[in-house]
């Protein structure tokens, strides 16, 4: 009992509180390009095709790694010297945003379908880099041999992440429906303006969140970019910013590979890119299948939204401590068969005809296991990372299960034409496509638990103690 007590005791501590608004910041762009661009879209009579394909934009979340090395070496001028490298990064990133939604209220898709999709791109564009930054920030918040503190930040960021995008998105389908109820021809432009509040709001609150100082990062960096210039051997100017270039590009995927051994690290990205796919086709069709059952705005806003807000709060901080309890792999092959078994409940409510009780059993399962696995996953990959590279290393695992998501996610729309809108059969697929990643899972269990232990979690139980 006194070991629970411990765990929930860290859940009130002040970071834990910065963590929270760093996941809101994260989660709400996601409202803007997910949910309300496609009712956007839908209800400008765009096809589900279309809609699926449009989808494509959260494909830059697959590949902000490619970028991330810089965000963790480039100080922007004069913001850096008054927030600090990553905040500054955030403030700025999010001042876009806020212009692309400006933007958004001037333009009509089917009058111009690729400038929405584009400015959409943009918001992607922007979300994916001050993510960079967000998931380096959340872990610097946090000591690196807090093991405990590292899986409750976790949860806590991932209820952040959900609130912003549960109540954002609750937020944006009632203003949709007030102003097309008011007889607002535009209904939905008139809403993005509305949901740049949120984000100036955030954008304020940023500036309470401490940045802990970089000196040590920088110092290592320093090293590793000297080493380096030592093997490369370029005289002058152009051996410095060749040693540069190296170390912000090839360093961290040197450590990462040099800190895991290379099959590990190979199978832990393999699993990571298949983990959540079988989720991500279900999510992505999930609104449009709603609707086409018959379910109206409101209802999708109260019980996707609403209701799914509260049940994932409650049940990621539950998933933290569950997660603590069983061990990460544990958890995560009991997320896993938790989530094809959600997907087999949607099948049973295509089958069975609208049903608002049907309906909220299956968005409180949907959200109880995606809670959990998403918790557990963030977890995860949190303690696989080296602090000398926390946003670059975090942003490539994280990258790569995004990209599997995305890109197999995009044809969502036309499996379901292919299928002749049997949305039982659809949801049945999707339920089955979480096998091959706990298959993978599988094969490099023993040799995770080998490679992590020390005082942390454990992989496989409870708090490990670095005296036995």
């Amino acid at each position: 009992m006194t070991g629970n007590r411990g765990t929930l005791a860290t859940y009130f501590e002040r970071r834990m509180a910065r963590i929270l608004l760093l996941g809101i910041i994260s989660g709400f762009p996601w409202v803007l390009i997910g949910s309300s661009l496609n009712l956007w879209l839908k209800e400008d009579g765009l096809s589900r095709s279309t809609i699926g394909w449009a989808g494509l934009i959260f494909g830059v979340y697959a590949f902000n790694f490619l970028w991330a090395p810089l965000i963790d070496r480039i100080r922007l001028p004069w913001i850096a010297d008054w927030l600090g490298q990553r905040r500054s990064w955030i403030m700025m990133l999010q001042t876009i945003i806020l212009a692309c939604l400006a933007l958004w209220s001037m333009i009509e898709p089917s009058a111009d379908l690729g400038l929405v999709v584009a400015v959409g791109l943009a918001i992607a564009v922007a979300s994916a880099t001050q993510d960079i930054a967000i998931d380096a920030l959340r872990i610097e918040q946090i000591g690196k041999d807090e093991g405990g503190s590292m899986a409750a930040g976790a949860a806590v960021a991932v209820v952040g992440w959900w609130t912003g995008y549960k109540l954002g998105g609750a937020a944006a389908l009632e203003a949709a429906q007030y102003f097309q109820q008011a007889g607002i021809e535009h209904y939905w432009q008139a809403t993005f303006l509305v949901l740049g509040i949120p984000v100036a709001v955030c954008n304020l609150a940023l500036t309470f969140v401490p940045e802990p100082s970089d000196a040590t990062r920088i110092a290592a960096q320093g090293q590793d970019e000297q080493a380096l210039a030592a093997r490369l051997n370029v005289p002058g100017a152009a051996g410095r910013l060749s040693a540069w270039l190296a170390g912000t590009l090839a360093g961290p995927l040197m450590s990462f590979f040099r800190r895991n051994g290379l099959a590990i690290a190979v199978a832990v990205l393999g699993f990571v890119f298949l983990f959540k796919i079988g989720e991500a086709f279900m999510g992505r069709m999930s609104l449009i299948f709603y609707k086409e059952l018959g379910f109206s705005k409101s209802d999708i806003a109260v019980y996707s939204k609403g209701l799914g807000w509260l049940t994932t709060l409650v049940f990621t901080v539950l998933g933290g401590l569950f997660a603590i309890r069983i061990g990460l792999i544990r958890a995560m092959f009991a997320s896993g068969i938790a989530m094809a078994a959600t997907n087999l409940l949607f099948a049973l409510m295509a089958w069975s005809g609208k049903s608002e009780l049907l309906f909220a059993a299956a968005v409180v399962m949907d959200d109880l296991t995606s809670a959990f696995a998403t918790v557990t996953f963030v977890a995860f990959i949190s303690m696989l990372v080296d602090r000398t590279y926390t946003a670059t290393q975090y942003a490539l695992l994280a990258s790569i299960g995004t990209a599997g998501r995305t890109l197999f996610a995009a044809s969502s729309g036309e499996l379901v034409d292919w299928l002749e809108g049997d949305w039982g059969t659809f949801f049945v697929i999707t339920a089955l496509m979480v096998l091959p990643s706990l298959v993978c899972l599988w094969a490099i269990r023993s040799r995770l638990a080998a490679l992590l232990t020390g005082a942390q979690v454990n992989l496989f139980g409870k708090e490990a103690d670095s005296t036995s």
